[in-house]
């Protein structure tokens, strides 16, 4: 889930970096403290509110569920973020009182009509016109608060094509609709605003972010630095291993990239500094990692549910098919992390300094448990990820109480019940945002015409149809969180790829990977951006050096949308076994060539062959697998000749 922003426990450095690179986190803080207890009530109320209907079960009409749910995003938004960036963030003006009062009436006339609505059968009369306008406007205005311009944008130019559309030339062309129609397919079916985004978030996401704040309230974020320091700090480059281990951990409960830069990297970054890594490198190091956490098991960020949502399939089929290519993603960013610290001798943190293992699981190991009892309840219940989730938090808080340095109080339980709806604000306004997107797409047919456009441009040929599709989900993904960025791939590139005879689950993997990648991308990779902003690097220098780190995130896609295999998909226990061998092998050939080192400097042929021989191993296969390992070991012998003859002196990068 998109991290709770628990703004105390970052100092102001952080807080300013953080808002800087993550307009979700420029939040209000108001001196009255009647409008503070105000919004404490509200997002409670709103938490609560979820976690009792996943135990009983939501309103009947799912349409009002989802308004009421956007409902209390929309006041939140308007009482808690500026309507621009110099506005002052103490006080709440008069008319963001009354955007939030506007934001109500909505789903209350949806609640009191939803009958009529529904026997009309999308004929619109004029008080749906009206209600819907207005929720439109205020959907618009709130995703401008939280995600920046771009994603609202974005959706002000879907409206103008569905109004204009009529009068484009070629396969664009549509037959234009009124703004009745918009407001209708937009407002008061399941395939606009109240689409299938915000329902994901008004179920699974919303429990899940509650899940990752009482986490966050017990201390979790410790146990995770601490682990990672007592498992990988005494190692060669342990700083930075520590930042790979630590960012993933977290990043994989709380799915902000940016957020998890500035929290972790706080930590990990003037450590990998100290013991000699340059700037631009440490930066990129967290900045890869912290991204990574994303595609990383169990819980993956928000995207994972949607798509789980989008494609009809259990939650659980999500994450076992991530699991192989989010591991082999890490491998990769260790691998060229020891590599570097091997070439610039670079050692580890004294053990002497670090805590051990035994005593950081005596003292907080036990707040693993929640997440090996989600993972049972996922896996070997049968129950719904719902009920799984709401249990879960309920167990978070039991468990808490089995140590004092965990326990909660009950200000962290209601500081946990705001920070959990405060984070859901920012994930909810993209998802109803984006549904306008969604619904513009689906009414105008423009996700199909873009898939055929992507196909015939490709010429029918599936790499370069995977390579523009890279392309324009980066692009897509550039400055934009990423549910939107997953969301709209998925609407406008993923149905190109099926097209072609892609697996639908494959082809929403691939976008899902090079939708998040795009925070890593230049010129927009905003989260190695804030993790220049902690290093002192070059912002540029750090997201190039990013994207080298994740390199097996770039290539690994294509492997498996070529081979489902490495997805774990349509293959015996032994196979599987096979598979995740020389997958790892071709992950760290991989790594080796973007290094450039082995036991010795490498020069540009012997890199260019061991990339070669990486990708045999990615591509499974007796006779790639044999030319694969003739090319590892030559290269190792003559790594080991060249050093016998002249040891290796330590290099600068």
């Amino acid at each position: 889930m998109s991290q709770s922003k628990n703004t105390e426990a970052l100092d102001q450095e952080q807080q300013e970096l953080l808002e800087k690179y993550d307009s979700e986190s420029r939040f209000r803080v108001f001196l009255n403290n009647r409008i503070t207890l105000l919004v404490t009530i509200i997002a409670v109320t709103f938490s609560l509110y979820h976690l009792i209907t996943a135990f009983t079960g939501p309103p009947v009409y799912v349409l009002v569920h989802r308004a009421l749910h956007v409902s209390f995003v929309l006041v939140l938004v308007f009482l808690l973020f500026p309507a621009t960036k110099g506005a002052a963030r103490n006080r709440l003006p008069w008319y963001d009182m009354l955007l939030a009062l506007l934001s109500v009436p909505s789903t209350i006339y949806l609640f009191l009509n939803y009958t009529e609505i529904v026997t009309r059968g999308g004929l619109p009369s004029t008080l749906d016109v009206l209600f819907g306008t207005l929720l439109i406007i205020l959907v618009f205005e709130a995703g401008r608060r939280v995600t920046g311009w771009a994603l609202p944008i974005l959706a002000l130019l879907f409206v103008v094509y569905a109004l204009f559309g009529r009068d484009l030339p070629g396969i664009f062309r549509h037959r234009g609709y009124d703004w009745d129609a918009i407001s209708n397919q937009l407002f008061t079916t399941t395939e606009g605003i109240l689409g299938t985004a915000i329902g994901v978030s008004a179920t699974y996401i919303i429990l899940f972010i509650l899940f990752g704040a009482f986490l966050a309230k017990s201390g979790m974020g410790q146990l995770f630095n601490d682990l990672a320091l007592a498992l990988t700090g005494h190692a060669k480059g342990g700083p930075a291993k520590v930042s790979v281990v630590a960012s993933g951990f977290l990043g994989s409960i709380n799915g902000s990239a940016i957020a998890n830069v500035v929290t972790t990297g706080a930590f990990t970054i003037p450590l990998m500094k100290k013991i000699g890594y340059n700037r631009n490198f440490a930066g990129a190091v967290e900045s890869s990692a912290s991204v990574g956490g994303q595609i990383l098991p169990p819980v993956m960020g928000a995207a994972a549910f949607i798509m789980a949502e989008t494609l009809g399939v259990p939650y659980t089929d999500i994450i076992l098919i991530a699991i192989l290519p989010a591991l082999l993603f890490y491998l990769g960013i260790l691998a060229q992390v020891h590599l570097r610290a091997t070439k610039l001798d670079l050692s580890g943190i004294p053990k002497s300094e670090l805590p051990s293992i035994k005593d950081v699981l005596k003292e907080r190991g036990h707040l693993l448990l929640p997440i090996v009892f989600l993972i049972y309840m996922l896996f070997f219940t049968g129950t719904t990820v719902i009920f799984s989730a709401a249990w879960t938090i309920i167990v978070t808080i039991l468990i808490s109480f089995l140590r004092k340095s965990t326990r909660m109080s009950f200000k962290d339980f209601i500081d946990a019940l705001e920070n959990g709806a405060r984070t859901t604000v920012s994930v909810a306004i993209a998802c109803a945002t984006v549904g306008i997107i969604v619904g513009i797409a689906n009414i105008t047919g423009f996700g199909l015409n873009l898939a055929n456009a992507i196909v015939s441009i490709g010429g029918e040929s599936l790499f370069l149809t995977l390579l523009f599709t890279m392309v324009a989900c980066i692009v897509l993904g550039m400055g934009m969180p990423s549910i939107p960025a997953y969301i709209i791939t998925a609407t406008m590139a993923a149905p190109a790829l099926v097209q072609l005879g892609i697996e639908p689950i494959v082809a929403h993997m691939f976008v899902f990977y090079f939708g998040i990648f795009a925070n890593i991308t230049p010129p927009v990779a905003l989260a190695a951006f804030a993790a220049a902003g902690l290093s002192g690097g070059s912002p540029m220098r750090t997201g190039f050096m990013a994207m080298k780190l994740a390199i097996a995130g770039f290539i690994v896609p294509f492997m498996f949308v070529y081979n489902n295999e490495l997805l774990l998909m349509d293959t015996t226990f032994t196979e599987s076994i096979g598979v995740i061998i020389t997958a790892a092998i071709g992950v760290l050939m991989l790594g080796i060539a973007a290094e450039g080192y082995l036991l010795h400097s490498m020069n540009v042929i012997s890199r260019l062959f061991m990339a070669g021989g990486a990708l045999l191993f990615l591509h499974p296969a007796l006779l790639t697998d044999a030319v694969g390992v003739i090319i590892l070991v030559t290269i190792f012998l003559i790594q080991w000749i060249r050093k016998r003859k002249q040891p290796a002196t330590p290099a600068e990068a």
